[in-house]
């Protein structure tokens, strides 16, 4: 006889198995995106969310109670959410929870109220909530579990089924409500990946065979080992490098090589053997560099010799590393037994020379991340535990990001933390240099928010596949030019389209274009572009850094 109720063990496996199913989809997922950026990454942001709450319940084992499952899955899901799809399935996780973590079993009934509480947390979460998203799949869901609740609906592997079935009906028709999924020929990527979800735990639900093995979080940065330890730890086999050339006096052969290259394996590693006409250029780590001489000097004259002791660098190196852990250190303990002053700045960035620029005009922490890799509410919160202020701005500096900074200070319990809601890299650069310590909080907030929207943006990439998108056919590898609002020029040229996306951006009352231009970006090329644009546009004042940032060639702001 088949379920009629879902007790806490049934539904871990549930939520184990969704969680996986959408995992197993991420990467189809991402190239529902509706731009060709090579960055369209719901798939993945969803799948970190889900992932980083899957651990939770992983851990809990099978004996777990309802209460303890309910809280694994909401604080793991809104700590680890990222992007905006992510932090939208953690709230639909958080409000699903919230309803049923004092029962002892699911039934129809209550599956039906807590589709509904998941709806309305989620919704609540998003300022403008739009419809033809995960938010409209979501509410189908609902709606349909409600209309089939009151219809007297009473077995649930119907219910269950019928619910998915309709989901996956209301995504067919997410085109028809957003009609840039139309033109792209795609439903809604979020909307799909909250299918993949509800499907992995039908799946489960039904009996099916399925790995629920959950890997372990990859380490960050900070809980790896100090390059100190690794360095320590590591055995040098070999401890002289031996470098020379040998002035050939007698034929080497193919022969001569091979016997040679084979004496050299067998007293050392890391082994170059290169010959050209009379010379043969040697590389050999060994721990008796008189023995290689010794074989060399059979095949003629040595020159340019050079033995290092390996050993002896290694030990300097180490004896250095420890000095600047020691010192760095030392600061970290200094900063922080200093009293808290009254404002911090957080900011996402990606690119050394905008993380630099950032930190240049007094930004106290950089968050690694933006449009390759958003980070989570938890990243957030961990960084803001490095920032000794009472009160924080938070730049997410990418339009993906702000829910999750906005989560992160809801959760914040001894801080401050005020979300400045910058879209991009020129906007977060406009806040901070607006900043006035001589003024209150809330007039730099208001002076912020006020200064935000006087900057306008434009972003340089590649197309990832051939699509349509407002009227604009693009092929796979165009370049695009990306304004505010959607995309703007298209070409096989990179500069044309730079230019031309700068010629969208500029109108009469434009005093300053600023570009800074990405990592895969020659300096004397944007140093060109420059050039070009002072001619072009004689009353705006041109400002050219370099940003570092992957994936954008380059970005631009005009104010």
């Amino acid at each position: 006889m088949a379920l009629q109720q879902i007790d806490a063990k049934m539904l871990s496996k549930m939520f184990l198995a969704g969680a996986k199913n959408l995992e197993n989809k991420k990467e189809w997922i991402n190239e529902l995106n509706v731009f060709p950026v090579p960055d369209g990454d719901t798939g993945t942001n969803m799948t970190m969310t889900i992932m980083s709450a899957a651990r939770e319940v992983s851990a809990l084992g099978d004996d777990a109670d309802m209460a303890a499952l309910c809280k694994a899955i909401s604080s793991g899901s809104l700590r680890g959410a990222r992007g905006n799809s992510g932090v939208i399935l953690s709230q639909l996780f958080r409000g699903f929870t919230k309803s049923i973590k004092e029962e002892q079993v699911l039934d129809i009934p209550v599956l039906t109220h807590a589709f509904e509480k998941a709806v309305e947390t989620a919704y609540k979460a998003v300022m403008k909530p739009k419809e033809g998203t995960i938010l409209t799949v979501a509410k189908g869901a609902s709606d349909k579990a409600k209309e089939l609740c009151e219809d007297g609906a009473d077995d649930l592997e119907q219910f269950l089924g019928t619910v998915i079935e309709h989901a996956r009906y209301v995504l067919s028709q997410t085109p028809e409500m957003l009609p840039v999924l139309k033109q792209a020929g795609v439903v809604d990527s979020g909307g799909q990946g909250l299918v993949e979800v509800l499907s992995g735990a039908y799946d489960a639900f039904l009996g099916k065979e399925i790995d629920l093995t959950v890997a372990p979080a990859a380490a960050k940065a900070e809980d790896t080992k100090s390059s100190l330890e690794v360095q320590a730890e590591a055995e040098i086999k070999f401890g002289y490098c031996t470098e020379f050339i040998i002035l050939l006096n007698k034929p080497f052969n193919v022969k001569a090589e091979m016997d040679f290259k084979a004496f050299l394996e067998s007293i050392g590693d890391s082994i170059v053997c290169v010959a050209d006409e009379d010379v043969v250029k040697v590389h050999v780590h060994t721990n008796d560099p008189g023995l290689a001489i010794q074989k060399a000097l059979k095949y003629g004259a040595l020159s340019n010799m050079k033995i290092d002791n390996m050993r002896l660098e290694h030990q300097e190196k180490l004896f250095k590393l420890s000095e600047k852990e020691a010192a760095q250190k030392k600061a970290e303990e200094e900063k922080a037994a200093q009293p808290a002053k009254e404002v911090g700045f957080l900011a996402v960035s990606v690119g050394d020379g905008l993380s630099e620029l950032f930190k240049s005009l007094g930004v106290d922490y950089i968050i690694e991340g933006g449009q390759t890799m958003n980070p989570s509410t938890a990243d957030i919160l961990d960084a803001v535990d490095k920032v000794n202020a009472k009160t924080i701005f938070v730049l997410p500096n990418n339009k993906n990001i702000i829910l999750a900074a906005n989560q992160a200070a809801e959760l914040m319990t001894d801080k401050e933390l005020l979300v400045i809601p910058t879209k991009t890299i020129p906007q977060g650069i406009t806040a901070v240099i607006n900043f006035v310590p001589e003024l209150s909080v809330e007039e730099n907030e208001e002076t912020m928010l006020r200064e935000i929207k006087n900057v306008k943006t434009g972003q340089v990439t590649y197309a990832v596949r051939d699509t349509v998108i407002d009227d604009k056919e693009i092929k796979k590898d165009d370049f695009m030019g990306i304004g505010d609002q959607g995309i703007v020029a298209v070409g096989t040229d990179m500069v044309k389209v730079t230019r031309d996306m700068i010629a969208e951006l500029v109108d009469e009352d434009s005093e300053l274009i600023s570009i800074y231009y990405g990592c895969d970006v020659a300096e004397d090329a944007a140093e060109a572009l420059r050039t070009d644009l002072e001619e072009a546009y004689p009353a705006c004042d041109i400002e050219l850094q370099y940003g570092g940032q992957p994936i954008y060639y380059y970005t631009v702001s005009v104010e």
